[in-house]
């Protein structure tokens, strides 16, 4: 389960010195929306097509790295937008992972829904795309080995979701929100994804509450910090040193925090 980089280079050492510098580079520092600032976003509208060829061939390379890992039946989740999944999800098939859906995290993002650059009053009633309104996760699964999901289940621990109770399975539309203040205050990350949304998704990922929660691109801990609050072992894997320090006084944090979803789901279903 992660949160991928998507571009040829936002997460480069140049690009985050200018993101942690206030010189933007390939992030661009979206308005202020409601009196909230908003977090910086990287510019996946400039992407050439041989920048989106080179993501395909990416999560080509890092599926199948990953795919070893994997017990028959596991899952994951990857987040991703509406502009790039379409590669992604190449680079997952390709290397041998099976589509098992789509997870749509409902929330409005500062994404899409300007006038033309330059052109704002000439072009009054014109938006370049659509104003996002949802966040895709790609669903992919390792196949099963066994006959039956049931076997699998038996063998590996693996090959379903977990219910959110005995009445109520995982669903693949989540309402979210942003991410709150409080939580950006304890982690300081462009791709922080809330707490309430990542402790149900993470939740469902072991079936059976037991397995290994991996995130290959931690940046600040936050799925970590959910596997955690959950109870569930994980690891996690970030190369930039300024987020891995980060990560470790985050994770704890993160992981106490009350959210207003996460605990409700988790109590319903005990």
């Amino acid at each position: 389960m992660t949160d991928p980089p998507y571009g040829r280079h936002e997460y480069t050492e140049a690009q985050q010195a200018k993101l942690r510098s206030g010189r933007g580079g390939v992030w661009r520092i979206p308005p202020s929306f409601d009196g909230h600032p908003r977090a910086p976003l990287p510019r996946f509208t400039t992407m050439t097509k041989a920048d989106l060829d080179h993501i395909r061939e990416f999560f080509t390379t890092w599926a199948t790295a990953l795919y070893p890992a994997l017990v028959p039946g596991a899952h994951v989740m990857i987040a991703a937008n509406p502009l790039v999944s379409p590669y992604i999800a190449m680079g997952l098939g390709e290397a041998g992972l099976e589509r098992r859906g789509e997870i749509v995290r409902a929330v409005m993002t500062m994404r899409g829904g300007d006038r033309p650059k330059n052109a704002h009053e000439e072009f009054t009633d014109v938006s370049v795309m659509a104003r996002s309104q949802w966040e895709p996760w790609l669903l992919y699964r390792r196949p099963i080995e066994c006959k039956t999901v049931a076997d699998n289940l038996r063998k590996y621990k693996t090959g379903g979701l977990r219910r959110i109770s005995g009445q109520q399975p995982f669903g693949d539309l989540i309402l979210s929100h942003p991410t709150r203040k409080s939580e950006r205050a304890i982690a300081d990350h462009p791709s922080l994804k809330p707490q309430s949304f990542l402790r149900t998704i993470v939740r469902a990922s072991l079936p059976l509450g037991e397995g290994v929660v991996l995130d290959p691109f931690a940046g600040s801990g936050s799925t970590l910090a959910a596997a955690e609050n959950l109870g569930y072992e994980s690891i996690g894997l970030e190369r930039d040193p300024q987020y891995y320090k980060l990560a470790k006084t985050a994770i704890p944090k993160l992981a106490v925090l009350e959210t207003s979803v996460g605990p409700a789901q988790r109590r319903q279903a005990e």
